[in-house]
């Protein structure tokens, strides 16, 4: 019998490595789309990954060559190293063929064994794509007796409630847009083309981060992709470590609010925010007030009040997240691709030291000024 492979099996020792680990030091996890979540976990594994040029026999895994070329020898920069991006991809199942050097750590982390000696006593049967076949089996005879015996009754409670809830749900819709004001303004063509697009999103919010000692005169970009969806927009904003998605709506003529959160495990909200954005002329930089956070680290995580740049790049086309490439690794930062007929660009999102910018007035309008403490200090944003 056969073991699983490819994102099957990686996706489910990495389940286990997170069971081992919560297991052992009591603490939870947050599997979320925050890399950062994951660097212990990959720390732990790196240990095991770099000794596998010498544990070839001993642990009964395929061999590894020794990289007598490393111009670097501390993590994250040795070849053999297990980064937390690369835990979060594999086990999202983004990644079609897992690294050998993740896998086998993961073997040893669990069962004390390599991959190849592992197959050859197996302990778990949940490894096995037979295992998995006879689950499905089972799955299949219970989904047809379901279907033989409940299936036609809950179908008749069904064709009984339709007619109430279609007249009940109008009624709800009509409530919730009126007591939540969604809508209230109807955007024209131009107003439309106006707001939907690309932009990127300047902020000095790692300036407010007690958890970094180098905060000092810091921003971070962000990329926003904006569509315009029935009297609404809706939109995916990509930053450095966390990814956002939310909606605005026009309010009036030129003005514009917008609600977002973090994507977070089980659609729970995680840092919501609220931002107010005036259109008005044809100036390149508009300027959003927004309340939002500082995204810093345990109990220093607090609500700010910013002032963020839009510089709009443009419409259409198809915006995704470059990952597992030599440039992500090389670059220490999230990739964003935007891609249309004209144009195809690249972003990296990391935080950067705000003397990088050349355009002084941008940089005025988000240096440390441009931050509100919810407590008003004089030690979390460092000034000359």
């Amino acid at each position: 019998m056969a073991l699983k492979a490819g994102r099957e099996e990686i996706e489910y020792l990495l389940g286990q490595v997170f069971k081992k680990y919560e297991a052992q030091t009591g603490s939870k996890l947050n599997l979320n789309t925050n890399r950062r979540n994951y660097e212990e976990i990959a720390r732990i594994l790196s240990e095991i990954s770099n000794q596998l040029p010498y544990t070839a026999e001993k642990l009964g895994h395929s061999p590894y060559p020794e990289d007598r070329n490393a111009a670097k020898t501390e993590y994250p920069y040795q070849k053999y190293d297990v980064t937390g991006g690369q835990i979060k991809d594999a086990f999202n199942g983004l990644v079609a063929k897992p690294r050998p050097f993740l896998i086998d750590a993961c073997y040893i982390y669990l069962y004390g064994m390599g991959r190849n000696r592992f197959e050859e006593n197996v302990t778990d049967p949940n490894l096995l794509v037979d295992a998995e076949s006879q689950i499905v089996s089972i799955n299949k005879a219970k989904a047809i007796n379901f279907r033989r015996l409940v299936l036609p009754l809950i179908l008749l409670v069904l064709l009984a409630l339709v007619s109430y809830q279609w007249l009940s749900s109008q009624s709800q819709l009509a409530t919730l847009r009126k007591d939540l004001v969604i809508t209230p303004y109807q955007p024209t063509a131009k107003e439309i083309e106006k707001l939907e697009g690309v932009w990127v999103v300047y902020i000095g919010s790692p300036q407010a981060r007690k958890s970094d000692s180098n905060r000092f005169h810091k921003f971070v970009r962000n990329i926003m992709s904006v569509k315009y969806k029935d009297g609404y927009f809706v939109f995916n904003r990509y930053g450095a470590g966390f990814d956002h998605y939310g909606y605005m709506q026009y309010e009036s003529p030129d003005v514009v609010s917008i609600r977002s959160y973090v994507k977070g495990a089980d659609n729970k909200i995680e840092a919501p925010r609220l931002s107010l954005m005036r259109l008005s002329g044809n100036a390149d930089k508009v300027m959003v007030v927004s309340a939002s956070w500082n995204f810093d680290a345990g109990i220093n995580n607090d609500i700010i009040g910013i002032r963020e740049v839009y510089i709009k790049q443009g419409n259409g086309g198809e915006i995704k997240e470059v990952i597992n490439t030599i440039d992500n690794h090389a670059c220490n930062c999230k990739i964003i691709q935007w891609k249309t007929n004209k144009v195809e660009r690249a972003f990296y999102l990391r935080n950067e030291f705000l003397d990088t910018i050349k355009d002084d007035g941008l940089k005025k309008l988000i240096d440390e000024h441009s931050i509100l403490l919810r407590y008003p200090d004089s030690v979390t944003i460092l000034k000359k």
